[in-house]
């Protein structure tokens, strides 16, 4: 990292750092998930609230990590707040069934299309787990397919080929051949290898990750989505929408809403617990009997989970699903961030930078090393959506110099990518855009770009 940078850095991080030291002596690079790795230390917070975090110096931070995606009301919204204070009076476990899980569970069904039965989990990984279990178990078939940079949660079977290089061969550390030799890998946003594909290997299920890699990197539209329903019908090939990320976020009918597709199973989390643990596994009537004790297929799938629909996750979901329910959650994040993408490639133009902002909904991504016409439109994918070009990895010193260089303007961005949220207003957007020209010039001052 760059010399003034990190000076700049350590001096208004003071806290950070030292709470750092202390992190190193019990986890693995001090960090409690991949994604929180910073160098030369992240950042620790000891306060959230609407769009902002803050540390102990009392730093206000523009948050664009959102709880990673789960904060669509932004931090601590004062309803689902009170929510989980009542629950957590009566109790955080029974142990026991419970009302406000029928009341949760009949938000979800009233606002995702594909929803006849569902279970709930306690978090995005399980979900897709189970949704590939029950595949599984339905068709009475073992392979999978899925697309080249879909992130389904970092279970063995679907965490290969989540994220670049692509096209050499993925390798995963402690996932075993086998493994390997049930998955089937595709390129992104291609009907005809995906027709070809199930042709070859007659698969359980096709898994898609809502609207494209890692929340859009490589983004996928309507006619694709439209177009692999109708391939996998055709097929009688179970269809599974990861909705982890995209449900109730891009819109309160979630993703297979705005492209009126209706999968065969969807997966939640993240929105669906207002920001507590929890998942979901949602689908048709028949499929989701597989979990069912006495049914059709002589088979059940094993499905314990000791705070699956707990009260509190409960709570906090139903708060935040009646406000996702009118839609403006989804439309004031949606138009934020495509406000938030206009100026920041406006900036790109006025530093003579080789970036750009592109993403879809209320996701902004930004392609450091990119050299094609500027977009013309909101709609505008950089390199023809050619996945190779698109998700690829940035050198590491600069993606680490980047994000220090945002805080230190009172930005948070989550990698080269960051959400907006109900709780970001037209303030934040300018201090957004104001951080991202500074954050340039000192990347510059330093020599990294």
């Amino acid at each position: 990292m760059g010399n003034r940078i990190e000076t700049l850095y350590r001096e208004k991080f003071a806290s950070s750092a030292a709470h750092y030291e202390k992190a190193r002596t019990l986890f693995p690079n001090g960090v409690t998930h991949d994604g929180r790795f910073l160098e030369p230390f992240p950042l620790y917070a000891v306060k959230s609230e609407g769009s902002k975090k803050y540390d102990a110096e009392g730093n206000a931070i523009i948050d664009y990590w959102v709880g990673h995606g789960a904060m669509l009301l932004g931090h601590s919204h004062p309803t689902v707040v009170e929510a989980v204070q009542k629950q957590m009076l009566l109790g955080t476990h029974p142990g026991a069934c419970h009302e406000l899980e029928l009341e949760w569970g009949e938000w979800v069904k009233k606002l995702v299309p594909s929803c006849e039965m569902m279970r709930f989990t306690n978090s995005g990984t399980e979900a897709t787990l189970m949704a590939l279990r029950v595949a599984r178990i339905v068709s009475g078939k073992t392979k999978v397919i899925k697309f080249a940079g879909n992130f389904h949660g970092w279970h063995d079977s679907l965490i290969p080929a989540a994220e670049p290089p692509h096209g050499q061969g993925y390798d995963v550390p402690g996932v075993t051949d086998g493994v390997f030799g049930d998955l089937v890998i595709v390129p992104p946003n291609d009907l005809n290898a995906v027709e070809q594909a199930i042709d070859e290997h007659d698969p359980a299920c096709v898994f898609l990750e809502g609207n494209g890699s890692r929340w859009g990197v490589v983004p996928v539209r309507k006619e694709f989505l439209q177009g692999l329903r109708e391939i996998t019908a055709r097929k009688n090939v179970i269809f599974i929408l990861d909705e982890v990320i995209t449900g109730f976020r891009v819109d309160r009918n979630c993703f297979q809403g705005v492209c009126d597709v209706v999968p065969d199973m969807t997966t939640l989390a993240k929105v669906l617990a207002g920001g507590l643990p929890g998942g979901c596994l949602v689908g048709r009537a028949d499929l989701m009997q597989a979990l069912a004790y006495e049914n059709p297929l002589g088979k059940k799938m094993k499905h314990p989970g000791t705070y699956n629909a707990n009260p509190l996750s409960a709570a906090a979901g139903i708060a935040a699903l009646e406000i996702v329910a009118t839609n403006e959650p989804s439309n004031h994040a949606n138009a934020q961030a495509a406000k938030l993408r206009g100026r920041l490639n406006d900036v790109f133009v006025d530093k003579s930078v080789d970036w750009v902002a592109y993403g879809d909904f209320s996701a902004t991504k930004i392609h450091p090393d990119y050299d094609g016409p500027r977009p013309d439109s909101d709609d505008f994918i950089p390199f023809d959506n050619d996945y190779l070009q698109l998700d690829r990895g940035f050198g590491k010193e600069l993606s680490h110099a980047f994000r220090c260089a945002l805080l230190l303007g009172g930005v948070d961005w989550m990698g080269w990518g960051g959400s907006t949220s109900l709780a970001h207003s037209d303030e934040d957007i300018d201090k957004t855009v104001s951080a991202f020209d500074d954050a340039i010039d000192l990347l510059k001052e330093d020599g990294l770009i």
